[in-house]
């Protein structure tokens, strides 16, 4: 049975009038990437603090297990945090900030210098060592900050928008980096924007928007969760049957690309199957391919459903 490490019980926190999260609930199993989803605003930020014990929550429980203790907060000796906010010092070198780093979480100097040359090749660093902070691009130092937050081999890692100012080559070192932090067995806990990203290495998966959750689980489990993951385009040899499609397609999700081309979005194989004996019925059919929603689609649905659930409900309340 899959461990839960950290469980978040009907959490809810507010700054003064804004509802930052509200009765969230979910939980992280030990060794899995875990990944926070949702526009700016939606609450992670104000999630994750609560995590590391920034802020504690107005009601609502936050429970870390831990070798087989139980934790109200990740405890910062078991803690690999990259903040939102970035903390190097731009002055001194990549070496003597990563050294500054290591000694604060208490990594012997041998065990650091073996620490720091191992990620250093992994990020192709090598040679840079001496230079100041400030004179490495903005992808370089995105590179320090991620291995200042894993030098001393935490078990639980935080990482807010890790792909931050990366070109799409060093993105790919990023995925391969996380999936080696998961293989020596700490638990990943990202924040982030890239879909595409995510999509690739995430085991599990929190879709947030004004703090509350509006998708929660695996790839898979999202897209049973969101319906309408699968797309059909089909194009007719000529113009369609307008009144057989209104007549026929009152039920299913359609719209028309052109006179002539149909996009059909299915929530389930009984509207796959329904849609596919109505098709010869609205003309003759020329080209037909199918498609599965990625995330970023998957996403944009979810957030856009969020919305217009909140408004209905605002508009009753008054």
């Amino acid at each position: 049975m899959t461990q839960a490490m950290i469980r978040v019980e009907e959490v809810s926190k507010q700054y003064a009038s804004t509802k930052a999260v509200n009765q969230l609930s979910f939980a992280v199993n030990k060794g899995e990437i875990f990944a926070l989803l949702g526009p700016n605003g939606a609450g992670k930020s104000s999630l994750v603090r609560m995590l590391v014990g920034f802020t504690k929550p107005d009601s609502g429980k936050v429970s870390i297990q831990l070798d087989g203790s139980y934790f109200s907060e990740i405890p910062a000796n078991k803690l690999g945090y990259l903040p939102e906010d970035r903390g190097l010092y731009g002055e001194k070198t990549l070496l003597q900030n990563l050294h500054y780093f290591a000694a604060l979480h208490g990594v012997s100097k041998q065990q650091a210098k073996q620490n720091i040359d191992y990620w250093l090749k992994r990020f192709d660093l090598l040679g840079r060592e001496n230079e100041p902070l400030k004179s490495l691009s903005k992808g370089n130092q995105q590179k320090v900050q991620l291995i200042t937050a894993i030098l001393h081999s935490p078990e639980i890692v935080i990482l807010d928008e890790p792909f931050s100012g990366l070109d799409p080559i060093n993105q790919e070192k990023v995925v391969l980096f996380l999936a080696e932090l998961k293989q020596q067995g700490m638990t990943v806990i990202l924040s982030a924007h890239q879909m595409a990203m995510v999509e690739k290495m995430a085991d599990r998966m929190m879709l947030m928007n004004k703090g509350e959750a509006v998708l929660y689980g695996s790839l898979s489990a999202i897209r049973e969760q969101i319906g309408g993951a699968l797309e059909l385009e089909v194009s007719f040899s000529g113009e369609l049957n307008a009144e057989a499609l209104q007549t026929h397609f009152g039920d299913i999700n359609y719209r028309l690309n052109k006179a002539n081309t149909l996009v059909v979005t299915l929530n389930d194989k009984a509207q796959l199957n329904e849609a596919l004996a109505i098709l010869p019925k609205l003309g003759q059919v020329e080209h037909l391919s199918s498609r599965t929603m990625d995330l970023h689609q998957m996403y944009l649905k979810a957030i856009e459903s969020h919305q217009k659930h909140a408004l209905t409900e605002e508009s009753s309340d008054e």
